[in-house]
């Protein structure tokens, strides 16, 4: 069948330049400029909000930032541009692939980002134990100190984030002294390592709110609720893990850092039997299947 995505045929012009003079330039002439690509080197059809780049290698490059450094050489070395990506895992718990690296002490990986263009900020700041830095930053901006990372980890959980796992990068005696110095003056502060509310659940009871969850008939319209490895309930997508659920009270849980979403999950004789995800703008209903 015939499509009329232009990048679905074997040549591209090689210059846009030449692309704007086309016109006037003899079919002969302009023929010579024309490059042969392989078939299949482009996508067909083009995604759907092409310039974008493409939500699968954004997600990817987000995702590949947190433990694989080989794979994040092999996506941002020939598109440095996506040292800058930017993800939302959901509900708008965005992470960029910079932040990725510094909640999990990726020293190696958020040097090679920043080489290529991503932009730090505070919390990357604190995982490499920048103390001078981040503790002017506080002081110029009190409060700071108090805002939550990706997935609602805090600026103190990133600072000792640092020292955790280096991946074979050597820290000096410096390094190793200033993140000390950084802990120790964030923990000082009292207001760097905020967390979410959440009422203790015995291991047993939350055994009830496990399982899947749907509120349409496509095979991908529906949650699942799973255990992480913090030992928290999770929510993510039909069959796939999510973010982390905190309860604020009984059977009322926040989503991992965002403050606007509330689930709520309905009952019926000490069983659950559906879970109402409520937005500012969207109420939405998922029953257990």
């Amino acid at each position: 069948m015939e499509t009329n995505n232009p990048f679905s045929r074997r040549t591209l012009i090689k210059s846009s330049i030449l692309g704007v003079l086309a016109a006037s330039i003899p079919n002969v002439l302009f023929a010579n400029n024309l490059t042969e690509i392989e078939e299949g080197a482009f996508s067909d059809p083009l995604f759907h909000r092409y310039p974008s780049i493409d939500d699968e290698i954004v997600n990817e490059i987000v995702s590949v930032s947190h433990f694989n450094f080989d794979r994040v050489k092999e996506l941002v070395t020939p598109r440095p541009e996506l040292a800058r990506a930017t993800w939302d895992w959901a509900f708008g718990d965005w992470e960029t692939a910079l932040g990725a690296a510094s909640h999990v002490g990726r020293r190696d990986i958020a040097t090679f980002l920043m080489e290529h263009g991503a932009r730090p900020d505070i919390f990357t700041f604190a995982m490499l134990g920048k103390y001078e830095l981040v503790k002017s930053m506080i002081e110029v901006m009190p409060g700071i100190e108090s805002i939550a990372g990706p997935h609602g980890i805090s600026l103190l959980r990133h600072a000792k984030a640092g020292l955790r796992s280096n991946y074979g990068v050597t820290l000096s005696e410096k390094q190793i002294a200033d993140s000390n110095a950084l802990i120790s003056y964030l923990e000082q502060l009292g207001s760097a390592d905020s967390k979410e509310k959440d009422i203790e659940m015995s291991e047993d009871n939350k055994q009830k709110y496990l399982g899947d969850y749907s509120y349409g008939e496509g095979e991908n319209e529906g949650f699942t609720v799973k255990i992480n490895m913090r030992k928290n309930l999770s929510l993510g997508k039909l069959g796939k893990s999510g973010g982390a659920l905190y309860q604020k009270s009984p059977n009322v849980f926040a989503y991992n850092g965002t403050p606007s979403i509330e689930v709520h999950f309905s009952l019926k004789d000490d069983q659950v039997v559906s879970l109402t995800i409520v937005e500012p703008e969207l109420t939405l209903k998922a029953v257990k299947t």
